[in-house]
């Protein structure tokens, strides 16, 4: 116990202290908290065997997995606080074709990309992992793309469409991987399973829907028990722990295996009670603030379960560097397809494929499913351990600069930036000196930066013009 205790402690204070060095950098809170991970761990610091300064084995990285779990909990949970009808209305046709249609673009990218890479090196890939990895191209990481937009404050058309699309990837991606899988199963065993390949995920989707919906209305009837936002919120953490956990029950009805998934599960908590409870806005409010360390730790962890070792191979790299690519390719061409259908503002239409690229958690998971194909399952996992590793690194960076271009990150205000400089000044004389130069540098280069950002707005209408 006092190990997983040290453990905790060393990989938040890696991943805070490596946000300091980061931000001289510019560079987002996740690619520094990821780093700080793979840092700590069993490949790095943690190869040292010195305990205190990292992870020694992946044991002691997954015995802190329930962290991980409950993480996502939350951040699923902070997802489907975006689905409010009102906004909806506005922009759900839209969400739902460019989530679907991207989503298919990928698969279909990499699916042709690697079946090319079978036939030139057939003894190295198969057509079995050929149809497993287009599947796991669906995927997004929905926590990094939350975490960039909770740290720079996104707001505006691009952020309100980005939260749904990315959350619509959990149920698109459950039903492209089962069908795939299931295929690629039939090709190693050579028996045809229809239920794994269209019940299994079809339930799984349906009944993660229907537990997320009943528990986001009984929390909603038990917030009204109190009248204490204090009392409120414990509550609301303490059903999202509970949705968490009941959404790891599995059990099978005569053929049909019933599980559920956590993140559709969660979000469809967050859904219903942003829909149904008057104070959730204020409750969501405050529990960003508590779950902060817990995402800090979230991604520190991902950063240390990310196995270095799989550069060794060139096979691996070289069918990853495609997988990526052409992953990338898919996702981009398909967000503009369908985006430019959907009558989409132009600055979405350009930017918004860009912030789907990471990949994470869900991609993970899929691959975590693959192993039971055997030594067939081996590749498939590295593939996509390597694709996460710069999915995860780069990933956050072209978030934030998709999103800045596109005008939903603005630079701090002067005045904001002024009252920071004259808090800093009252430390002492030497301190405000440095204070108030460092913010009029900040304050230069962040005008600067947004006047050239305009600027090439206004060319760009102009020409159009």
């Amino acid at each position: 116990m006092s190990n997983i205790l040290l453990n905790v402690s060393i990989a938040l204070l890696a991943g805070l202290l490596m946000t300091r060095v980061f931000s001289k950098l510019k560079l987002p809170d996740v690619t520094a908290y990821l780093i700080a991970g793979v840092l700590i761990g069993p490949y790095c610091i943690g190869a040292f065997g010195i305990q205190g300064l990292g992870f020694t084995t992946m044991h002691e990285v997954e015995t802190l997995n329930l962290i991980s779990k409950v993480a996502l909990g939350f951040i699923a949970f902070s997802i489907g606080n975006e689905f409010r009808l009102d906004d909806l209305k506005k922009i759900g046709k839209q969400a739902f074709a460019i989530g679907i249609f991207q989503a298919l673009a990928a698969t279909l990218c990499v699916d042709l990309a690697l079946l090319a890479m079978h036939f030139i090196m057939p003894d190295k890939l198969t057509l079995p992992q050929v149809i497993v990895l287009g599947a796991i191209a669906t995927a997004t990481a929905p926590a990094a793309t939350l975490m960039v937009v909770r740290q720079y404050k996104a707001k505006g058309p691009l952020t309100d469409l980005l939260l749904p699309i990315v959350a619509l990837d959990d149920a698109v991606g459950l039903i492209v991987f089962a069908v795939s899988f299931g295929i690629a199963k039939t090709l190693v065993s050579g028996t045809v399973d229809f239920v794994s390949i269209l019940i299994n995920p079809l339930v799984e989707i349906a009944m993660s829907l229907l537990l997320g919906a009943v528990m986001g209305w009984v929390l909603t009837q038990l917030e009204k028990l109190f009248h204490s936002n204090t009392n409120r919120l414990n509550m609301t953490i303490a059903f999202v722990f509970l949705t968490v956990s009941l959404s790891m029950i599995s059990f099978s009805v005569g053929p049909v295996h019933v599980g559920f998934s956590s993140l559709l599960v969660c979000m469809m908590l967050g859904t219903v009670f942003c829909n149904t409870c008057d104070l959730s806005e204020d409750l969501m409010e405050a529990a960003d603030k508590w779950t902060s360390p817990l995402f800090a730790l979230f991604f520190v962890i991902s950063g240390a379960e990310l196995e270095l070792n799989v550069f060794t191979d060139w096979a691996i790299v070289v069918i990853g560097l495609v997988y990526i690519v052409f992953r990338c390719v898919g996702k981009y061409t398909g967000t503009f397809i369908s985006a430019k259908a959907t009558k989409c503002a132009p600055q979405i239409c350009k930017y918004l494929g860009i912030t789907l690229f990471p990949q994470a958690g869900v991609a993970l998971g899929m691959c975590a499913t693959a192993m039971q194909l055997g030594e067939q399952g081996n590749l498939i996992r590295n593939i996509t351990l390597f694709a996460v590793l710069i999915y995860e690194i780069v990933g956050p960076l072209m978030t934030r600069e998709a999103l800045t271009a596109a005008g939903d990150i603005r630079p701090k205000s002067a005045d904001v930036i002024n009252r920071r400089a004259n808090k800093l000044a009252a430390v002492g004389s030497d301190e405000a000196a440095e204070a108030a130069a460092l913010a009029a540098e900040e304050a230069a280069n962040q005008a600067k930066e947004w006047a050239e950002i305009e600027a090439r707005k206004e060319n760009r209408d102009n020409k159009r013009k």
